[in-house]
Formats: structure tokens, C-alpha cells, sequence
């Protein structure tokens, strides 16, 4: 009886202390930002796990598989995922699903990662119900069945979307690494520092747009700026003291909202709103009607409150439009009407309101104002659910790429993509097929790469559409396969692409994978010619292959030539056509030289 007591009392002492290691860890991780110290809670996260202590596990295996503030280890993750698994951690679950689908540390196994999802989802984790609802959509190792998906996707979009109204939860960029590698110059997602210094030199010197654009970036923490409410609030204040209604009404709204920053005040707030609200501001006009409808600061008045929403929705402000769907879905001041706020969240959804969408998405789950309709409530839940905190791993994957840490960018990728992120699925297969992965095999880069391009075709990816076709023509991860990649290119060519349209020239030429036909040939050179300024000198080069064929062909001397000849000059002109031609130009041009 002792020694049980006393084996008691030990692991209690020792959960105790997991939990002291764990909450300083993470005291550290928040607000650190040297490696060396980062370095250290990783240390007390690592003893916190040994202890046994689940959520330190989870913290821990997480950052060996994604290679957070240190060296990736797969094969210590997938030890300490199995442990978790086994002690019921739906996290855990998760991972090892993730990792049986890719076979990353594991075997590729579809069944079991079916599996592990299932048991993370039961067991409550969202990422799971998010790749299952994903599965189920698509029909991924399961029969497509849009109602699983809905149920699926309706328990993240619910959680999303009190994140949403609680100003928790903010989309983030999501940067396309084959348009990077392509136009270096230009980043659009990201600030550079340099035009960063710019605008702040602007902003000092009293640019009031450029003022409230870097108050927004600061609130919302956007363009690779950090989220500093401080700053904004900063750049806010400045901009409203010039008489800028966006700054008064920014500003109104950071009083509503309160933050670690700017102390809550309905009175500021009501101020604030009221200066913007006088000179006709949107959100200041939006600002007084939501502290009339919630009553803050002022007495509850409806009445009110529909006033200024409806004047800001004619503006075409999405919180107002939104606002004027939550009366009428509620009846809330006015008569309930399941059509006009089916109106306002579809107006809202359209400028850009993600709760806007999620309301939209019950309304067609139960038929609410509108036909029932799986389908859209499907895609629309889907798009509130990929607003998750998540999300935030497109930054961590892209900073991880640029660094050079490709197996770290990828593994975060890979989980986004499995999520159904078509932007993560392209960005996968980009990085699988550029031969920089290490914790992979060779023989797994190609299959891998294929399934994730064929995914995002899938999305309406049109460039991802006609990699996969040259997949199937080139044979990388599948056979070769020319009917199949016949099909994608036409596919594709259905968005304009020009490589599309050439590869289905060629097709066309040589009669692989579909009757060959000289005069459709020609038609689709001229078409990639016309669609891409960039397609002009291939298509020049096959245009003149073309013509000399069809000359030789048509020339009485060929006629009477036995047919071996032509077939054995086409087989011998055939990988090297292009190189042909350009000799042909090239003599063409030093004949016209030296005549002149």
C-alpha cells in the first residue's frame, strides 16, 4: 500500500513539474524572439515531454516534423505521434494520418491514414474533420458523398466562425511559388523593406493614405507586417487629426474592439464613429449603428441601428451589409424576412465578409430562404474553413522555402494541401518535382507530384491541369499515356493557356493519342501564337518544321518516291525538329547576308 502511494504521490509530482516546464516553455515561445531563447524553451519542452506531459508531446513532435526553431526528425515525430496515438491524443491521430498519406517517415498507405483521420476527427481535431469533409467532397479513397462532407465541414466553419466574430481569426497571403521563381522582381504579397522605409517616410510626412494603409496593415498584420496595435493605432491617429474620416473611424473601431494597445471605451468609440459618421464615412456610419444595435455606450435602438447600417450598406460597406442580414435573419427590429437577409449576407459574402458566407452556407444547409442545396453549402463552408489559424503555415512554409529549408516548406505545404488548399497542392508538387526533397525517396517524388498537380487540376488550376498532361506524356510517376494527356491539354486549353494549345499542336502533328491532323495542327500553333506573345518563336519553329513537311509531302517528286523515305525522314527529323529549323534559318539568314 505504501509503495502504490508513493508511486502516487511521484507521478503527481512529476506531472506537476511537465506542467511548470510546459508553461514556461510556451511563456518564452511568446514572447521571444532570439534563437538562442527560443533554443532554450525548446529545451524545457523536450523535458516536459519526457515527463510525459500530452500537450508537451504534441508541442514537441509537431516541431520535429515541421522543423519549428530547429532540425526536422521524422523518425523521433513518428515515435512520439505513435505514443500519442496510443494515449488517445486526437493530434496525434492526426499527424500519423498526414504521415500515411504521403508516406513521410511511414508507408504510404491510404487505408490507414482514412483511419487515423477518423479517430482524430470522433476525438474532436478539426484539421482531421477538415481532410475528411475535404475527402468526402472529392471522393479520395471514399465514395464522393456530399452530405458527410457537409456534416464535416459544418463543425469547422461553426468554430471558424466564432473565431470571425471575435476578431480571433484573419486570413493570411498565399503566395503561388511557381509565379515567384518566375517573376522575381515582384512581390505583391509581401512588402519589400525598402518600400516599406518609403511609405513610413510618406507617412511622417503627412500622406494620409498612405497613413491608414500601413494602420490597416499593423491591425491586421498583412504584407509580411507584424500585427502591432500599437502602430496602428499610431498611424490612425495621425491620419484622423489631419481630418482623414478613415482614420476617425479606425480608430472608433480599435475603441470598440480594445486590445492589449488601445484600452476598450464605447465613449471613444461613439466619438470617433460620430466625427467619421458626420462627414459620411462608411465604417463610421457602420460604427454608430453597431454600438446602437448591441448597446454600448447608448441605449439599444434598433431603429437606429437599421438607419446607419442601411445608409453604410448603400455605400457598399460589407460589415453593413452584413449587419442589415443579421435584422432581417433574426428579425431583430425589423420583420423577419429569410429572403432580404439572403440579399444583404450575399451582397456582404460578395465584398468580401467571410461571416457573411458562413450564414449563407446554413441558409442552404437547412433550405432557409432558398432551395436546399448540398452543393453550395459545401463550398461555401469550405471557404470559411480555409479562414482557419491554420492557414498561418502558408507564411511559415513560404519564410521556410525562402530560407532554404525546402523539407520544412514542404511537410507544411503537404498538410495544407491534404486539407484542400489547391494553392498548397501546386506549391507541394512544385517543390516535389524540383529534386530538393530529402525526406523522401526518389522513387515517391514523381507519384507524389502527380497526385497533387492532378488535385489542384482539379480546383480549375488550368497551369497545374497541363502539368499533369505532361505527366502522362513524358511518362514522370505513370506510364506514359498520350490519350490521357490529350485530354488534359484540351482541358486546359478550355483557360486559354498557350503551352496547352501547342502541346495539343504537336499531338496533332504526330498523331500521338489522337488521329493526326495537319490542317488542327496548324490551327492550334496559330491560336498559342495569338493567346501568349511568349509563344511566338516556338511556334515560328514549328510552324516552318510544318511547312517544309507538308512541301516535301505535296512535291510530284515525292510522289513517285517510295513512302519509306518520307516516314524514315520524319522519324529521323522528329526529336531534333527544332534544332532543324533553326539551321535552316540560320543559313537562310547568312545567304541573305552575303547577297546583299
Amino acid at each position: 500500500m505504501e509503495s502504490n502511494a508513493e508511486d502516487l504521490a511521484r507521478r503527481k509530482k512529476n506531472e506537476e513539474r511537465g506542467h511548470q516546464l510546459y508553461k514556461m516553455s510556451n511563456k518564452i515561445l511568446k514572447h521571444s524572439k532570439s534563437k538562442k531563447e527560443k533554443e532554450e524553451a525548446y529545451q524545457l519542452l523536450t523535458k516536459a515531454a519526457d515527463m510525459g506531459h500530452l500537450k508537451a508531446m504534441e508541442k514537441l513532435a509537431a516541431a520535429l516534423l515541421f522543423g519549428y526553431h530547429g532540425p526536422q526528425n521524422i523518425t523521433a515525430a513518428v515515435t512520439l505521434y505513435e505514443t500519442l496515438a496510443e494515449k488517445g491524443s486526437h493530434k496525434g491521430q492526426t499527424a500519423l494520418g498526414f504521415m500515411f498519406s504521403y508516406g513521410i517517415g511511414t508507408e504510404y498507405n491510404q487505408a490507414k491514414a482514412l483511419v487515423y483521420y477518423t479517430f482524430g476527427s470522433l476525438g474532436g481535431n478539426l484539421i482531421s474533420q477538415m481532410i475528411l469533409g475535404y475527402r468526402y467532397w472529392v471522393g479520395i479513397n471514399v465514395p464522393r458523398n456530399c452530405e458527410a462532407a457537409l456534416t464535416n465541414y459544418r463543425k469547422v466553419a461553426y468554430f471558424i466562425a466564432d473565431k470571425l466574430e471575435k476578431n480571433e481569426e484573419m486570413p493570411v497571403e498565399k503566395v503561388r511559388l511557381m509565379e515567384k521563381s518566375e517573376n522575381l522582381s515582384s512581390n505583391n504579397d509581401f512588402l519589400d523593406w525598402d518600400v516599406h522605409q518609403y511609405y513610413k517616410f510618406l507617412a511622417e510626412r503627412g500622406d494620409t493614405q498612405i497613413q491608414i494603409f500601413l494602420g490597416q496593415l499593423h491591425l491586421a498584420g498583412r504584407k509580411g507586417l507584424e500585427k502591432d496595435h500599437s502602430k496602428a493605432f499610431y498611424y490612425f491617429l495621425k491620419a484622423a487629426k489631419s481630418g482623414n474620416t478613415h482614420g476617425m473611424a479606425f480608430l472608433g473601431k480599435m475603441f470598440l474592439e480594445g486590445s492589449v494597445a488601445v484600452t476598450q471605451s464605447n465613449a471613444s468609440a461613439f466619438k470617433y464613429f460620430t466625427m467619421a459618421a458626420e462627414k459620411g464615412n462608411a465604417v463610421g456610419l457602420w460604427g454608430l449603428g453597431l454600438l446602437y444595435y448591441q448597446g454600448k455606450g447608448v441605449p439599444v435602438n434598433y431603429t437606429e441601428a437599421f438607419k446607419y447600417f442601411h445608409i453604410a450598406a448603400e455605400k457598399g460597406l460589407a460589415d453593413a451589409q452584413f449587419q442589415l442580414g443579421v435584422m432581417y435573419h433574426s428579425g431583430s427590429g425589423v420583420r423577419k424576412d429569410y429572403k432580404l437577409a439572403f440579399k444583404y449576407f450575399y451582397l456582404a459574402s460578395q465584398n468580401g465578409q467571410p461571416i457573411a458566407v458562413y450564414y449563407l452556407a446554413q441558409m442552404y444547409a437547412a433550405g432557409t430562404g432558398v432551395f436546399r442545396s448540398c452543393q453550395n453549402a459545401v463550398e461555401l463552408y469550405r471557404s470559411v474553413c480555409e479562414l482557419g489559424s491554420w492557414s498561418e503555415k502558408f507564411l511559415t512554409a513560404y519564410f521556410a522555402y525562402q530560407d532554404g529549408n525546402i523539407d520544412s516548406s514542404l511537410i507544411q505545404y503537404a498538410l495544407l494541401a491534404e486539407m484542400g488548399y489547391e494553392v498548397a497542392q501546386s506549391n507541394s508538387a512544385y517543390i516535389l518535382e524540383s529534386e530538393q526533397v530529402k525526406i523522401l525517396s526518389n522513387d515517391q517524388m514523381y507519384p507524389l507530384a502527380l497526385l497533387l498537380w492532378n488535385r489542384a487540376a482539379a480546383q480549375g488550376n488550368a497551369f497545374a491541369r497541363v502539368k499533369t498532361g505532361d505527366y502522362h506524356f513524358y511518362g514522370y510517376g505513370t506510364k506514359r499515356d498520350y490519350v490521357t494527356a490529350a485530354i488534359h491539354y484540351s482541358l486546359a486549353v478550355d483557360h486559354h493557356i498557350a503551352q496547352a494549345m501547342f502541346n495539343l499542336a504537336y499531338m496533332y502533328e504526330h498523331g500521338l493519342g489522337i488521329p493526326k491532323d495537319i490542317h488542327l495542327a496548324k490551327r492550334w500553333y496559330d491560336l498559342a501564337a495569338q493567346t501568349s506573345p511568349d509563344a511566338s518563336i516556338p511556334v515560328f519553329l514549328a510552324r516552318i518544321k510544318l511547312e517544309v513537311k507538308l512541301l516535301f509531302s505535296e512535291m510530284q517528286l515525292f510522289k513517285f518516291t517510295s513512302s519509306w523515305k518520307m516516314s524514315k525522314l520524319d522519324t529521323m527529323l522528329r526529336p531534333h525538329w527544332d534544332l532543324f529549323a533553326l539551321v535552316v534559318i540560320l543559313i537562310l539568314l547568312v545567304l541573305l547576308i552575303r547577297n546583299r
